[in-house]
C-alpha cells in the first residue's frame, strides 16, 4: 500500500505534521491593546466597558437590552430566575446540547424535560415539544445547535398558546439569522456564550439579550447578589451609599477587561462569520460525493453562523465504527471532537431517573457524528488537510473502496 494512503494509526504518514484543534480563538494586537488600556486604567472588575459591551451586543442583534455574565451557564441560570422557574416547574429542552442547557433548570429546582430532535436539522422537534407540555410546564429552552437556529416561529407559537417563556440557548449562533431576523432579537430571552471556541471571546463570558424590561431588571440584580441601588426599587433610602439585597442572587459579573476584549472582537465578528461560511462551502463541496458521510442539512429560511461543522457517518456503508474513524482522524493530526453526548445519558441525569430510549433520534445521532475543525484562525490549507484526512480515512473503512 502507498504510504500516503496507509493510515497513520497503522504506521503510515499523517496528513499533517502538526496537530489542528477543532476550535481556537482569534486574538490580534488590537484585542491585546484594548485589554491593556483597561488594565492601565482605574477599573479592572465591573466598569464602563461592561456597559459599552452590553450596548454593542444589543445593537448588533437588535434587542433593547443586554446583560452580561461571567459565563454562558451563569447567563442561563439568570434567565431561568428571571423567567420565574421554581421547584417542580417543568422546562422543555433538547438533549443534544452541552449540559448547561438543562443544568440551569435544576439550579432553580425545576425539572428538565427532554424533547427529541428533528432527524434532519438536529435541532429540537417542535412537535415533540407540544406532546410534552403539561400543566407544570413553565418554559422552553431551544438550542441553536451548531449555529443553525431552531424552528423559532413554531416554538414561539407553541409558547404563546400555552403561556410559556422561551429562553433561547444561542451559544452557537451569534450572528445567525432566522427568516431575516438576527438571533438575539426574537425570543423572550437569548443567551450567547463568549468561550474561546465561540464566534467571539471574552475568555469566559456570556450575555442575555431581551426586549422585556422586567426580565432586564431581574437579570441585572441576579448577577450581583440580588443587590440594587436603583432608587425606584429601594424599600427605603438611608443616603447615597445605600443599597439593598432584595433576594438571593449570585456574583456572576464579568470584568471590564473582558468586556474590552469583547468590544474589540465584535468589530471582527462579520469577518469571522464570512470566514466560517467560506470554509463550510469548501467542506460541503469536497464531501458531497462521499456517500459514506452526510454533510449538515440547512433549512432554507435559516442563516447559520456555523459554530460547528458536523459530519454524520453512514455506518452501514463502513467497515469501522465511529470510535475507529475518530481515532484514525486524530492520528492524522486532525483535532476532531463529538458534540454532544445526549444530556439524559449522563450518569447524574440517570441518577435522577432519566432513561435511555426517551429520545431515540438524539441517541442515534450521537452514535454517528464527528465534529471537524472550523474556526477563523484556520488557513485554507488547514481546511484542505482536514478534507484529505477525512477522505483518506473514509476510503480505508469504506465497504465499496471508491
Amino acid at each position: 500500500m502507498n504510504n500516503q494512503m496507509k493510515l497513520a494509526i497503522h504506521g503510515g504518514k499523517p496528513v499533517r505534521d502538526s496537530f489542528l484543534s477543532y476550535g481556537k480563538q482569534w486574538i490580534d494586537e488590537q484585542d491585546i491593546q484594548a485589554v491593556t488600556e483597561v488594565l492601565r486604567g482605574d477599573y479592572i472588575t465591573t466598569g464602563p466597558q461592561v456597559g459599552k459591551f452590553e450596548e454593542a451586543i444589543a445593537e448588533y442583534v437588535g434587542s433593547k437590552y443586554a446583560v452580561s455574565f461571567a459565563n454562558g451557564t451563569a447567563a442561563l441560570h439568570g434567565a431561568c430566575y428571571a423567567a420565574g422557574i421554581s421547584t417542580n416547574d417543568q422546562v422543555i429542552t433538547t438533549p443534544m446540547t452541552f449540559v448547561a442547557s438543562a443544568n440551569c433548570v435544576l439550579y432553580m429546582g425545576g425539572i428538565p424535560v427532554f424533547a427529541d430532535i428533528d432527524a434532519k436539522t438536529y435541532n429540537i422537534n417542535p412537535q415533540k415539544i407540544e406532546e410534552l407540555i403539561t400543566a407544570n410546564t413553565k418554559a422552553i429552552i431551544p438550542v441553536d445547535f451548531t449555529g443553525q437556529p431552531a424552528q423559532l416561529d413554531r416554538i414561539i407559537k407553541i409558547a404563546k398558546e400555552n403561556n410559556l417563556i422561551v429562553i433561547e440557548d444561542a451559544a452557537h449562533s451569534l450572528g445567525a439569522k432566522y427568516k431575516g431576523n438576527k438571533i438575539g432579537s426574537i425570543s423572550d430571552m437569548t443567551m450567547f456564550s463568549f468561550h474561546p471556541v465561540k464566534h467571539l471571546t471574552t475568555g469566559e463570558g456570556g450575555i442575555i439579550t431581551t426586549n422585556n424590561e422586567g426580565f432586564y431588571k431581574k437579570l441585572l440584580q441576579f448577577r450581583t447578589h440580588g443587590i440594587t441601588r436603583d432608587p425606584r426599587q429601594l424599600m427605603k433610602q438611608d443616603g447615597p451609599w445605600y443599597y439593598e439585597m432584595q433576594f438571593l442572587g449570585f456574583n456572576y459579573r464579568i470584568t471590564d477587561f473582558q468586556a474590552a476584549l469583547g468590544i474589540s472582537q465584535l468589530n471582527k465578528l462579520d469577518f469571522f462569520l464570512e470566514t466560517r461560511k467560506k470554509y463550510v462551502e469548501i467542506y460541503n463541496s469536497a464531501f458531497r460525493d462521499l456517500q459514506e458521510i452526510n454533510v449538515p442539512f440547512q433549512e432554507v429560511h435559516s442563516d447559520s453562523s456555523w459554530h460547528l461543522y458536523i459530519i454524520r457517518l453512514n455506518l452501514e456503508m463502513l467497515n469501522g465504527n465511529r470510535k475507529q474513524i475518530y481515532e484514525a482522524l486524530l492520528k492524522e493530526n486532525i483535532g476532531v471532537n463529538v458534540h454532544y453526548i445526549p444530556v439524559h445519558l449522563q450518569p447524574y441525569y440517570k441518577q435522577l431517573g432519566y432513561k435511555k430510549g426517551i429520545c431515540p433520534e438524539a441517541e442515534k445521532l450521537y452514535e454517528e457524528i464527528i465534529t471537524l475543525p472550523l474556526f477563523p484562525a484556520m488557513e485554507e490549507a488547514d481546511v484542505h488537510d482536514v478534507i484529505r484526512a477525512v477522505r483518506k480515512v473514509i476510503h480505508h473503512y469504506s465497504k465499496k473502496k471508491t
